[in-house]
This record gives structure tokens, sequence and C-alpha cells, in this order.
């Protein structure tokens, strides 16, 4: 592992990336719907970053409502980085996980509930036994009203894990920087490969 992947890379240490976007598949695998946008106007979107995107991705495609999902990178610093550089901690991105949903028929709350109760918060530079600063914890927020629920859910968790046993929450909740997607090759992932890897575990306490 590299020395410098749990702290984040500074601009004169960031790889360059490259202008080009990936190019990614055009529909979901199993939603048969766009993976980029624009999307329908009465669709909302929200990401969510929690250690590796794989088995992530895989629980908010399942959840009714919501209508695609693509994996990318986010929060860092290099455009359209590649999943190999993203993995050497060089790019300050997290694995996270672009979710378009129909707010008629599941709501960002349904959202941030299942994204705090899938896995730990509280692991800063990791989760589980993957260890870097691509599997920090993240929410990137569209739009004030998301940044606000997701602050107040944050609040609420850590009270709950407290009373659990747990350390503090290191979720980084921001306002939604770029997102780039990655490549084919992990869209929809478990889908190609149901029996790959997923590390996704959640701490057993229930967002109150």
């Amino acid at each position: 592992m590299p020395a410098h992947s749990l702290s984040m890379p500074t601009p004169e240490q960031a790889l360059p990336g490259r202008t080009t976007p990936m190019p990614v598949p055009e529909r979901h695998r199993v939603l048969g719907n766009p993976l980029r946008g624009p999307f329908p106007d009465y669709l909302q979107q929200a990401v969510f970053g929690m250690g590796c995107f794989w088995g992530a991705e895989r629980r908010f495609w399942q959840q009714p409502g919501v209508w695609s999902t693509a994996v990318g990178y986010a929060g860092g610093l290099t455009p359209n980085p590649t999943y190999e550089e993203v993995c050497s901690g060089l790019t300050g991105h997290a694995e996270v996980v672009l979710v378009v949903f129909d707010p008629q028929r599941i709501d960002y709350d349904s959202l941030l509930r299942l994204f705090w109760e899938s896995h730990d918060p509280t692991q800063g530079m990791r989760q589980g036994n993957d260890i870097g600063t691509q599997y920090r914890s993240v929410i990137h927020c569209h739009g004030p009203a998301q940044l606000e629920a997701a602050l107040a859910s944050r609040d609420a968790y850590a009270k709950a894990l407290t009373g659990a046993g747990y350390g503090p929450v290191s979720s980084e909740i921001i306002e939604a920087p770029a997102f780039y997607y990655a490549e084919p090759e992990h869209q929809q992932y478990l889908e190609r490969n149901p029996y790959g890897y997923c590390g996704l575990r959640g701490t057993g306490v229930c967002l109150p």
C-alpha cells in the first residue's frame, strides 16, 4: 500500500489526469435506463461513497424508485482519472455511486438511511479491509436541501453510534463536486459478477 494513500494529495502531488471523459455503456444493465444525463426533469440526483463502489451501487439499484446508478470518482483533484490512478492515492478521489431517483417513489431521507446503515462511517480513510483515501465515507449534496438533510442525519446517527460504543463520524459531507464516471467494467459490476467481491458491512445501528 503506498505510504501516501491515507492522506489527501496536495495539488502539486496530484496526477494530471486527462480532458477526455471515460466512455461508459449507454444503459444500466439492470434498470435499462441511461447512465449519463441529461436525465428527465422529474428525477433528482444524489452521490454517496461508502467504501468499494461495487457493493454500494448494487445496494442502491435494488431500491424501488431508483431510476439509474453509476459508479465513479469524485472529491479529488485529478480530472477523468482511471481506477489505477485513484487506487494510487494521488488523485484525492473517493469511489462513489451516482444515484438517479424519482422523489415521488423514494425520498432523499430514505437514501440517507440506506447510506448510514449500510457501512461504518467512523473508519476514516478505510472501510473494513479496504484501506486508502478512495474508500472514505462521503455524501456529495446536490443543493442546500440535500446538504441540510445530510448534516441533520449525520448528527442523529452520530448520537446513535456513540450510544453503541462507536467513535465519531468521519464522513465528508459537501456540495457535490465534479463526478467522473468509472470504466465500463466497473459499472454494475456485481450484476456481471454476482459472486464478486463486496466488502459492504453495516454497524447494526439504526438511524433514529
